[in-house]
């Protein structure tokens, strides 16, 4: 037997079924109980929110021989002629591809006979708007004027295009974008009748992802329980399949951001391409986060409305005191625009790299949000003084610079001299170095990954940064502890760390030992 869509499959049967529209089917059960059932029905909203379900069951319900509180039986004849789509009651017509003037008069003839079982003849006319203006013309008088026993049902993904003539004659009903809770309740309820095992961050993610669509969101559900069949469903596993990015990375990007990091930015950016994400979600999931910042910023009291860990609802916390509301409005404006140009564009990583330094050099605009986050970026930097500016050049002009014993300045940290011997220790570390950050929290371990090993003095295992934020974010409160009771814990020794950011304009390697350069590659360095 050939397999069958989880969409397909599932589709509701009864009116109870249908979820996330209870507006509209309340309404339509009391029409058929108290029989007062109309002749044109139009049924707007976005894909995948029950428009053709809902239409199919309000079909088998007027036509059924013993209704039950104004759902069809589903077990007389008409009701299994209607689902087995062979009744002559009910007739299903693509606008798509049948909107001429022709298959509308062709209706029109049909509906001068009477329906041989049932009650009522029954159309469905999917995607009205596609109809030509002939169509709608043919279709306007019998709209108007229609046999008692004939009921039209048209649906629609814009009904800004349909005349408002049709419109004027049809109960118009606005179907909802179904929301995140109720879909992802659906998609549990599913799992557990196919008895596949997922975690509860992959189904809401994937929820997230159908953006009120419960078709979409079967469909996506298949795709992955296909993909992985016989193993649990995760949440890393999902986000990698649909070209999406986790929060963390949002995360790295928003600071890089507000540091004016545009190279960094961009540096993420290429991160994000090689590892095969998709941009235009890449940027409708950046602007969901913004906005999460937003509403952390406006109050205090947001727990209930933010999807998220507390891990991440604290990071957002913290990163919420780091921007004024006027700036972060500004990000979402821009990657709003964004997001719409990517749609129809060819260069997509171009669009989005000109973004990125759009929000870090906001003296580029001439815009009046661009403007006030010069000014507050003016603002901070005089609040900060410039006797506070002038010590930190002084500082690394002195980190960058020695004085040599004649007298002449030279860089203050001459070519690395190759260890006649590397610790065995240290050797444990540099070869477990990926793996033993994998242990510890999001932002902790993605600034670690970008770091360099090196030896340090007194045989300890140096962490040269290059980025300023993550030399100071790592070496900040308890997590120069949290590191090294992680390296404890991996090799059964105790290591002694140093930390140091690489302040001159030289690359690491010029300046440093590469300690994963030379276990990795197994370069031995012999005595002299």
């Amino acid at each position: 037997m050939s397999y069958t869509a989880l969409y397909r499959k599932y589709r509701p049967d009864t009116f109870e079924d249908v979820k996330g529209q209870d507006h509209i089917v309340t309404t339509l059960k009391n029409q058929i109980r108290a029989d007062r059932i109309g002749h044109a029905y139009l049924f707007c909203g976005t894909r995948g929110t029950g428009k053709t379900t809902v239409a199919k069951i309000f079909a088998r319900a007027v036509n059924c021989e013993h209704p039950t509180d104004g759902n069809p039986c589903g077990s007389c004849a008409v009701c299994r002629d209607i689902a087995a789509g062979s009744s002559m009651n009910v007739v299903e017509i693509d606008a798509a591809s049948n909107n001429g003037v022709d298959n509308i008069r062709q209706i029109r003839e049909e509906v001068s006979y009477s329906p041989t079982e049932g009650r009522y003849r029954v159309y469905i006319i999917d995607e009205v708007h596609m109809l030509s203006i002939g169509a709608f013309n043919a279709l306007l008088k019998t709209l108007e004027e229609p046999p008692p026993y004939v009921i039209f049902i048209l649906a629609t993904t814009e009904a800004h295009k349909i005349p408002v003539t049709i419109l004027s004659r049809c109960q118009r009903y606005d179907f909802r974008r179904i929301s995140i809770e109720t879909i992802a309740a659906r998609l549990h309820d599913l799992l557990r009748q196919e008895r596949v095992d997922a975690e509860d961050a992959a189904v809401r993610y994937i929820a997230k992802a159908a953006d009120g669509s419960m078709r979409d969101a079967l469909s996506l559900l298949d795709q992955w329980i296909a993909f992985y069949l016989g193993d649990k469903l995760t949440y890393d596993p999902v986000l990698e399949g649909l070209g999406a990015a986790d929060t963390e990375v949002f995360s790295r990007l928003l600071r890089a951001v507000l540091a004016r990091d545009a190279a960094g930015c961009i540096r993420l950016l290429e991160e994000m391409i090689i590892q095969g994400r998709e941009l235009g979600q890449f940027v409708t999931d950046f602007t969901w986060y913004l906005r999460n910042l937003l509403l952390v910023k406006s109050s205090d009291d947001m727990e209930d409305v933010l999807d998220m860990s507390a891990e991440n609802l604290a990071l957002l916390k913290e990163e919420a005191d780091m921007a004024e509301p006027d700036v972060i409005m500004r990000y979402i404006r821009v990657f709003s625009e964004l997001s719409g140009q990517l749609r129809y564009a060819s260069q997509k990583r171009v669009l989005t790299e000109i973004a990125l330094i759009r929000l870090c050099r906001p003296s580029m605009e001439a815009s009046q949000d661009a403007l006030i986050d010069r000014i507050i970026s003016l603002e901070k930097q005089m609040e900060n003084g410039l006797a506070a500016a002038e010590l930190s050049v002084r500082q690394t002009e002195g980190a960058a610079m020695r004085t040599a014993p004649d007298g002449t300045q030279a860089s203050a940290r001459a070519a690395p001299v190759m260890p006649k011997a590397i610790p065995e220790d240290i050797r444990q570390v540099v070869k477990n170095w990926r793996s033993i950050i994998q242990e510890l929290p999001g932002l902790v371990r993605s600034y670690l990954k970008s770091a360099h090993l090196s030896l340090g003095g007194d045989n300890k295992l140096m962490l040269v940064f290059d980025d300023d934020m993550a030399y100071t974010y790592i070496t900040e409160g308890t997590r120069v502890q949290e590191i090294t009771d992680s390296i404890s814990r991996r090799i059964g020794k105790e290591v002694e760390l140093q930390f140091e950011e690489n302040v001159s304009a030289s690359p690491f390697e010029e300046s440093y030992i590469d300690l994963e350069k030379i276990i990795h590659m197994e370069i031995e360095v012999e005595d002299e």
